[in-house]
């Protein structure tokens, strides 16, 4: 049976640690439900196959049962938050919880690695700039990122990013950028990016007080469109963006970090078909 902190999934791992324990030996709904200190024989069994939750005090008594200890008994509890989490709020502040307990433990675990790169613009703005300041300590990365950033902050982030394998170091203060990517679960990765997505936009919008027309590109234009022109709109914006990564990649005299947004989003709600009328 894999590591728990390889699951992303409370109830993948609880009915993967009852078919493991059932291979090996006599084990069924009502002995794991005994085990864990609860009467109904077949309440795990609901809860593994996602018709009830796993109830606040049942957390202990399920990881206890199943022998967890340590981080992997905190690992569990945090599966289980983020899995009763009611909207994107909650379960960033249960990835972030992740991301505090996986440094006190000195554990690894994906998504936390995944949130924590995309929570803030700092990561991906000093992964791109370490390798093109060679021999800059923290302080003066730092002075060069516009939004106000600590050495402290820096020294963390390059820390971090060498430990995820996102960069490596291969001298005193000298990094180079690799070819890993970002990886995570198919909820905790669209979650860190909206967050990265928000701060960006926040960001873009100082651009606009803080930066001169020279060193900045806007535009944009309000259209009427529908369903079939939206799809086709985003095929185009997704080519421009791989050239625009093309254009990137062959520049070799780097010495600025820029960023770049593509944003298509709807300003009104959709209009009814014409000749529907109101209250039909």
């Amino acid at each position: 049976m894999r590591p728990i902190i390889e699951y992303n999934d409370y109830r993948q791992y609880m009915r993967d640690f009852y078919e493991e324990r059932k291979r090996v030996s006599y084990f069924t709904w009502r002995k794991f439900a005994s085990l864990a200190g609860f009467v109904s024989p077949t309440y795990l069994k609901l809860v593994c196959d996602g018709k009830t939750r796993l109830s606040r005090p049942g957390i202990g008594k399920v990881a206890r049962a199943m022998e967890l200890r340590g981080f992997d008994f905190t690992y569990f509890g945090l599966l289980v938050k983020f899995a009763d989490a009611k909207d994107d709020t909650e379960k960033e502040a249960v990835l972030r919880e992740l991301g505090r307990e996986t440094r006190m433990n000195k554990i690894r675990v994906i998504d936390a690695d995944a949130f924590r790169y995309y929570e803030t613009p700092t990561c991906p703005i000093v992964r791109e700039l370490a390798p093109i300041m060679p021999e800059a300590e923290p302080g003066e990365i730092a002075s060069k990122i516009r939004e106000k950033t600590s050495a402290f902050d820096v020294h963390e982030v390059l820390g971090f990013l060498v430990k995820a394998g996102l960069l490596t170091k291969t001298g005193k203060d000298t990094y180079e950028q690799t070819e890993k990517s970002v990886k995570g679960s198919k909820e905790a990765i669209p979650l860190a990016i909206r967050s990265m997505n928000k701060k960006m936009a926040a960001l873009a919008e100082q651009s606009i007080e803080r930066d001169s027309v020279e060193e900045r590109n806007f535009s944009g234009v309000t259209m009427g469109i529908n369903e079939t022109a939206y799809a086709r709109i985003v095929e185009e914006i997704d080519s421009c963006r791989k050239k625009v990564i093309d254009i990137a990649r062959e520049c070799q005299n780097i010495n600025q970090v820029y960023r770049l947004n593509l944003q298509l989003f709807p300003l009104t709600d959709k209009i009814s078909d014409k000749g529907e009328k109101k209250g039909d």
